[in-house]
């Protein structure tokens, strides 16, 4: 297995995950959090693929999905392409109202689409090139591909079992 392929398949399990984590819940679901201070299920999803889209488009060099299209609206948020949930406050959580499960899923596949059609290109030497030099040591490509889907397979996880609590509740 080549590196392209090995970075396809952990990608490639996230839509599932995505879906299983969502599909059928009511925006009032998607909006219900287990406690105070704790996330719900759409801001884990919308934020998971916030982070895939920002960081994704940074390396890229191209404009976030995000910012083109409707797609804020269909949160009530606006386009703000800095807005990708980390830090946010119990406040700022609250803020972010998806409109339905299928919003979530049509933007997360419009996001792993393009991310998709990234991993299939690449080579193992783009790998070791330098995407960030303001860490230390500086991070390569690879390393930054590894922390996006690590980030995004925790929020999914997370958003599953907030899921089941919804569900019991």
């Amino acid at each position: 297995m080549d590196v392209s392929d090995l970075l396809t398949e952990t990608y490639d399990r996230l839509p599932d995950l995505v879906r299983a984590a969502v599909d059928g819940l009511t925006p009032e679901q998607l909006r219900w959090a287990p406690g105070e201070g704790a996330n719900p299920v759409g801001w884990l999803v919308w934020h998971l693929t916030r982070v895939q889209d920002h960081h994704v488009a940074d390396l890229l060099d191209t404009e976030q999905i995000w910012v083109s299209g409707d797609w804020a609206g269909r949160f009530g948020l606006t386009a703000d392409p800095d807005n990708t949930g980390y830090g946010h406050t119990p406040a700022q959580v609250a803020k972010v109202r998806p409109e339905s499960a299928q919003a979530l899923l049509d933007y997360y596949e419009a996001v792993a689409a393009r991310t998709g059609s990234f991993l299939a290109g690449l080579r193992p030497a783009d790998l070791d090139r330098v995407v960030d030099e303001s860490w230390d040591p500086p991070v390569t490509l690879g390393v930054r591909l590894v922390s996006i889907a690590d980030d995004d397979l925790q929020h999914a996880g997370q958003a599953a079992y907030v899921r089941g609590l919804v569900e019991a509740d």
